[in-house]
């Protein structure tokens, strides 16, 4: 875990944040009803996280499962997802725990989801990732195959499609990402004009701290935040 922040530190973050948020949503003609914001909370402990949903914050989201288990008891209630990468020997685990899952990059893992919910008599909502920059070390679907990846999946009968994400990859200029996002909007809005059974295309879920803003402006409705929100150590 990181060395715990200060309620001063985080609601100075939590302001820029919030400010840099509204902004975004101002240029595009929305408000805070269209686009969540989520917390992503790698390594933050659960005071903190605690702190933070009684400031305001109603979506968080792991990218571990041990430490989502962990502390998923100790935290008061809020929306919980999963953001990071899943193994498929690890489903079972988080099943009943969140509530979307973010990250469902293979045929092969939709498949665990939806035996493992079938056993818990519910229906898992799901995220494809699309690895937007093709890089060697990233999962998820490429776009040339997402529409037959889709369309496998929106059989299984205990999984829903709800949208897409994606990461782009790392740079220096957050506005390089800019025409990552303009991909992700145009599969998203390309995927929704399928009419395909049981992928309802409702979540374009992308961009992070450094470029939620970009993201907001090309279409997100759902931005992942750590960094801004709870510091560098963040990630160490």
């Amino acid at each position: 875990m990181m060395e715990k922040l200060s309620a001063e530190e985080f609601d100075l973050n939590f302001k820029a944040v919030n400010d840099k948020f509204t902004a975004a949503l101002s240029r595009v003609g929305k408000t805070k009803k269209d686009v969540i914001l989520l917390a992503a909370t790698k390594t933050v402990d659960i005071d903190t996280i605690n702190y933070a949903i009684n400031k305001g914050i109603n979506y968080i989201g792991e990218n571990k499962v041990q430490e989502l288990l962990s502390k998923r008891d100790g935290i008061i209630d809020v929306h919980h997802h999963f953001i990071g990468h899943l193994q498929t020997n690890k489903v079972k685990d988080i099943i009943d725990k969140v509530e979307l899952i973010h990250s469902v990059d293979s045929l092969k893992l939709a498949k665990e989801i939806s035996k493992q919910a079938a056993k818990k008599n519910k229906v898992m909502d799901i995220l494809l990732e699309i690895n937007i920059g093709d890089e060697a070390s990233k999962w998820g679907f490429t776009p040339e195959n997402l529409l037959d990846g889709i369309k496998e999946i929106s059989t299984l009968e205990n999984v829903r499609i709800c949208g897409l994400m994606a990461i782009p990859p790392m740079c220096e200029n957050p506005e390089n990402n800019r025409k990552y996002f303009k991909i992700m909007y145009q599969l998203f809005t390309d995927i929704k004009t399928e009419n395909v059974d049981n992928c309802f295309m409702n979540i374009l879920s992308m961009g992070m701290s450094d470029d939620f803003d970009i993201a907001i402006e090309e279409g997100a409705n759902l931005v992942r935040v750590g960094t801004a929100l709870f510091g560098k150590r963040y990630y160490i």
